[in-house]
């Protein structure tokens, strides 16, 4: 029995959506530096969802790793919540970014104890890219939050909004559960406490407080209820595929 693809996008989706948020900053950086860094993290993200989505499409097949990424409808994508929220400012990006690196990290470091040969691989590759990323983000958020009065405030105010779409990642779907029983892929709700410590460690570095647990969890993308902002992303990243079909490069 071939492992499920439902399990698959739903990686292969969180990347590529945080890849295409986060190539949305190319040109507009705070610093040249900086403008490189998330370009190359966003890079890094799309080629880690499309071995994913080559995988996806070997096991679904007749389709391909194009149709997959850019021709499905909205409530096909089974990206969180998290990875389509906008860029509202730079603080509002290294946050949604740390919050996801620290969980796109303990999450694949799991996964290389997995049963499936092919995904244990792409997960072996992709630790040592998604390292780095939650190195730059951890450093970006103890800069902003340790820094000056208004980076406080507005880095402070990102953790309080984003804080509701965490929860999302640690609340297992039915294809991760069923997953984890076959394959032993990650049983994320487990990954919780750790991300937890991480989080709380750094926000204490950055001298930031960490939100109360009584905040309202969103949920749904895992499930393909998005929020509205993921129409108009995938109005723009699906543009050119849809426009010119089957085009060739």
């Amino acid at each position: 029995m071939r492992i499920d693809n439902r399990y698959l996008l739903h990686l292969a989706d969180n990347n590529l959506i945080l890849g295409q948020r986060l190539g949305e900053w190319c040109g507009h950086g705070p610093v040249l530096e900086q403008d490189i860094a998330l370009t190359n993290i966003a890079l890094d993200l799309i080629g880690q969802s499309r071995l994913l989505y080559q995988y996806a499409a070997e096991v679904q097949g007749g389709t391909h790793e194009d149709i997959l990424a850019f021709l499905r409808v909205e409530h096909e994508y089974r990206n969180v919540l998290l990875v389509e929220h906008p860029n509202r400012n730079f603080a509002d990006t290294v946050v949604r970014q740390y919050f996801y690196d620290v969980f796109n990290y303990l999450n694949y470091d799991a996964l290389r104890q997995c049963t499936d040969e092919q995904l244990r691989a792409i997960a072996e590759k992709a630790l040592k890219e998604v390292t780095y990323h939650r190195r730059w983000s951890s450093e970006w958020l103890i800069r902003l939050g340790d820094g000056t009065p208004e980076s406080h405030v507005k880095v402070q105010a990102a953790v309080n909004h984003l804080w509701e779409y965490t929860g999302e990642l640690f609340s297992p779907a039915d294809f991760e559960i069923e997953c984890h029983q076959t394959y032993h892929t990650p049983d994320v709700s487990t990954l919780q406490s750790a991300w937890r410590k991480h989080v709380k460690q750094t926000l204490d570095n950055a001298t930031l407080q960490i939100p109360s647990d009584d905040v309202w969890m969103q949920s749904g993308g895992k499930s393909g209820r998005h929020s509205e902002h993921m129409g108009f992303l995938l109005t723009e990243l699906q543009y050119m595929q849809r426009t010119y079909p089957a085009m060739q490069w």
